[in-house]
């Protein structure tokens, strides 16, 4: 039976590579002259080997097996998708059957014959196509593993401290895949439950993002995060629930904004600053400061406004905020009474009572900005009883 097809084979295999780069390969990426010689290859080989193994199915099985399982790597390697080698394939078998169906005519050969030939080629095409799919997702779960691998070192360069060389950090995030952006931000994750090295369920980011689930406490590396948009974050961030956002840096101050943003969750988890959603430590930034300083603000506090802290907490706290909030908008009680959404003669009424209390304290341009750091922590961090 091979004798058969033997004489045709050149022009079977010209016909085939013509149809299948016209309308499949080419039609969705042109060739390089590498992965081009390798399809003419694959072509040409396994046209010859089903003419010359027609019969010996262990052989044929076992061969064309190494020689698909290549080209469906080869192709996962340079990112061509997996529907173009099956595409290439069911092309193939169209035109073999159609050239056996007029050589059937042509020759005058035996219904049985014609029978034999449709069978092996089905049966060729069928492990073909298996063994294409099986490189092409070993390659992927290969390149994904290795991919992978190179960003977990690249994250961890990140925060290295000191930071790495730009040539160092561009090297490492080339071989992640990476673009070193001009700017990101880190995020702190509230801690979670989860298996180690487990992906939260249902979070699915984009691929720029280098997120670490490792670790007890999780975080997230985000390029550009100003680029990305607030509300885009804020939607990103939302199924984590609280969340701390570092301040916008670059590359180079990755662990400065993973701090400020573990920070910034540890006030949210104190209940300090909003819980239910993402927190911006750039907007937070003297209440964090002030939590840096949180003893010695208990320690400067008592003397500096005793007579304020003396009075119970119902009475104390409208005092507190409404001092603040007054030094806040430069001393102006409209803007403050606005502010607090209190009537403007409540808050001279206040300014008098603070006045009665700690003998015009507010007044005094020396002690500002330290009063203004203290009442901040105070009014968000009521001293006990």
């Amino acid at each position: 039976m091979s004798d058969l097809l033997r004489p045709h084979l050149r022009d079977a295999v010209e016909e085939i590579e013509l149809q299948v780069r016209t309308h499949v390969l080419d039609a969705g990426q042109p060739l390089d002259g590498d992965y081009e010689h390798m399809v003419h290859q694959v072509i040409s080989d396994t046209v010859r080997h089903f003419v010359d193994s027609l019969g010996r199915y262990e052989t044929r099985g076992s061969e064309l097996r190494v020689l698909f399982t290549r080209l469906g790597a080869e192709a996962a390697r340079r990112g061509r998708s997996a529907d173009l080698l099956q595409s290439a394939l069911r092309l193939s078998g169209q035109i073999v059957c159609r050239r056996f169906i007029k050589d059937a005519y042509r020759f005058s050969w035996p219904r049985e014959t014609l029978a034999t030939l449709t069978d092996n080629l089905f049966e060729l095409l069928g492990r073909a196509a298996d063994a294409g799919a099986q490189g092409y997702a070993r390659q992927q779960g290969l390149m994904a593993s290795d991919r992978a691998h190179h960003r977990t070192r690249l994250r961890d360069l990140l925060l290295r401290d000191p930071p790495p060389a730009p040539d160092t950090l561009a090297a490492q995030a080339g071989a992640a895949g990476w673009t070193v952006p001009h700017t990101l931000a880190a995020v702190a994750l509230p801690q979670t439950p989860q298996t180690p090295q487990a992906h939260p369920p249902g979070r699915v980011l984009p691929p720029d993002i280098l997120p670490n689930w490792d670790q007890p406490a999780p975080y997230l590396i985000v390029p550009d995060p100003d680029t990305l948009g607030r509300e885009r974050l804020h939607t990103l961030l939302a199924p984590f629930g609280s969340t701390g956002i570092g301040p916008t840096v670059p590359p180079s101050g990755a662990a400065i904004s993973l701090s400020w943003a573990r920070h910034t969750l540890l006030l949210a988890e104190r209940g300090v600053l909003p819980s239910d959603r993402p927190v911006r430590a750039s907007e937070h930034t003297a209440l964090l400061a002030a939590a840096q300083a949180e003893d010695l603000i208990g320690t400067v506090a008592t003397p500096l406004l005793k007579p304020l802290l003396a009075l119970p907490p119902a009475r104390r706290a409208p005092l507190l905020a409404t001092l603040l909030t007054y030094l806040e908008s430069g001393d102006n009680a409209v803007t403050t009474a606005r502010r607090l959404s209190v009537h403007e003669q409540t808050v001279r009424y206040r300014l008098r009572r603070i006045t009665e209390l700690t003998g015009h304290l507010f007044g005094d341009p020396a002690q500002r900005l330290d009063l203004m750091l203290t009442l901040t922590w105070l009014v968000h961090v009521p001293p006990p009883a």
